[in-house]
């Protein structure tokens, strides 16, 4: 697998809350709009999975990790596809908050657009496509519907649903952080796939996947005390809350801290020579004073094939992965010439 650090993961994080904060406001909507329904394709998959009476009774841990499983099918598209989850916006916005790359004001207004689009668009996946296209209107498949949001919504104390919504944005915003780390499709993918499996397994709570399970039981004549108004304070706001904790601080807040406060990072993406790359290593950055001057750099120096120095790293050079194909190939072959400094 081939990624960038850590440090310059938080940068990129940090870049790309930037840019999101200056998206035009209609696009940020119709993008949110899209990460509501993309996120409820797996909300669906996930739903229809755990309606299997026989593994209910016999093996609800299992069945529960298999419906975690195939979850993940809708934040690997969201991600891949550049929709928009307030969830994640918690990670973003807050780095390139803390960064100095954008206001309060733009905050609020990411968090405001993107979490009102993501509910739009689970409703309209909820109501129009599944609800009205009959998916869970009978047998199991409804007993299971209402079930799970009984589970979500009723069962739990509200102070039990906001811790959850700690671990499960702290779970979502490591998914999204490590795909954004990560640099071909496969690599992304598996990043994605296994924080939020993690996520699913031990039943916490998503604030926009509720937005599909919860209005769904309501949609299929949930019984009291299951009502609007009931979801809207006894799981959206406890959830919300929990969902930025968990994405703002343990993840955003934390990782400006260590990567970002008082540190410059560079990024090459491929464009200098091989050793000029910053690789992986086991902390935050510390400031320096480097060959060329203050900066940025580690100890712990060992030789690489050209001669020169790099940090140690857990096999990849930094590149991508067809640019690291080609130096291999050119170091097999005894080539360190104008091609190597220029790849």
């Amino acid at each position: 697998m081939d990624s960038f650090t850590p440090a310059q993961t938080t940068e990129l994080v940090s870049r790309i809350g930037a840019k999101k904060a200056r998206m035009r406001i209609d696009k940020m909507f119709v993008n949110s709009f899209l990460g509501g329904c993309l996120i409820s394709f797996g909300a669906a998959l996930a739903l229809s999975t755990n309606a299997s009476p026989w593994f209910q009774t016999n093996a609800p841990g299992l069945i529960r990790t298999i419906g975690a499983m195939v979850f993940p099918v809708g934040l690997i598209m969201t991600v891949l596809t550049g929709a928009d989850l307030f969830t994640s916006y918690c990670m973003y916005s807050v780095i390139a908050l803390l960064h100095r790359r954008c206001s309060f004001v733009d905050l609020l207004k990411t968090w405001f657009v993107s979490f009102f689009a993501n509910l739009a668009g689970a409703l309209f996946f909820m109501a129009v496509l599944t609800g009205y296209g009959g998916t869970f209107e009978s047998g199991a498949y409804k007993e299971e519907a209402l079930a799970f949001a009984k589970a979500k919504a009723v069962t739990p104390q509200w102070h039990q649903i906001f811790l959850k919504g700690i671990l499960c944005n702290w779970l979502v915003c490591m998914a999204v952080f490590l795909a954004v780390s990560s640099r071909e499709m496969i690599s992304k993918i598996v990043a994605i796939w296994f924080p939020v499996m993690c996520f699913v397994g031990l039943g916490t709570d998503h604030v926009i996947a509720n937005m599909y399970f919860i209005p769904l039981a309501i949609f299929l004549g949930a019984p009291e005390p299951l009502t609007v108004r009931y979801y809207i304070w006894k799981s959206m706001i406890p959830s919300f809350l929990g969902n930025v904790i968990g994405g703002g601080l343990f993840v955003g807040g934390v990782y400006w801290y260590l990567f970002l406060a008082g540190n410059e990072v560079e990024i090459h993406f491929d464009t200098m020579p091989l050793d000029t790359a910053v690789y992986e290593q086991g902390g935050p950055l510390q400031p320096e004073i480097t060959a060329t001057g203050a900066g940025t750099a580690y100890g712990n120096e060992v030789k690489t094939a050209r001669n020169g120095t790099a940090m140690p790293d857990s096999g990849n050079r930094g590149v991508s992965g067809l640019a690291k194909e080609l130096h291999g190939k050119m170091f097999k072959k005894g080539k360190t010439s104008s091609t190597d400094s220029s790849a």
